[in-house]
């Protein structure tokens, strides 16, 4: 199944229920462990609409630290997150590590703003919880740390 067109149901239903209960269960054993199932339901929202945008984008898209952590642990189902990137049309996401460029605050609040405002025009809602646009501590990480991989799509 492939979706043409983009919204948080269809996005979300190629995750499924099952899947997304064992990300949030990884993310809470491996990163997160005071994480609640309502901020994990949120948290795998957030990553559906962030990989949406990341298909179907030429530019490079980053996530929030929150957003990165369950990148993650989907990145380790191969099979399950295969077929997902293939369904949302764009190929598949590599997921690039970058441990070398630095933490610049304001370039990770740069590249956050950029993210978000893709995944508005996109349709999708962000939560200012995964999306925390104006503290340094939860937005640069991955600014500095992962990315998307437009130029390989």
């Amino acid at each position: 199944m492939t979706i043409t067109r983009h919204d948080t149901t269809s996005t979300l239903n190629l995750i499924g229920p099952s899947l997304g209960a064992d990300l949030i269960t990884m993310v809470r054993e491996d990163y997160w462990p005071e994480i609640t199932d309502a901020q994990g339901n949120r948290g795998v929202e957030q990553l559906a609409a962030f990989l949406a945008v990341a298909a179907t984008t030429t530019e490079k898209v980053t996530p929030s630290l929150r957003v990165d952590l369950f990148w993650h642990v989907f990145v380790l189902h191969t099979k399950p997150y295969a077929d997902f990137c293939d369904a949302l049309g764009g190929g598949f996401i590599h997921h690039f590590p970058d441990r070398n460029s630095g933490h610049n605050p304001e370039e990770g609040r740069a590249a956050m703003r950029r993210t978000v405002g893709l995944i508005r025009e996109a349709g999708y809602r962000t939560d200012p919880e995964f999306w925390p646009l104006d503290g340094a501590a939860d937005c640069t990480q991955s600014y500095a740390g992962c990315s998307d991989s437009p130029v390989s799509k």
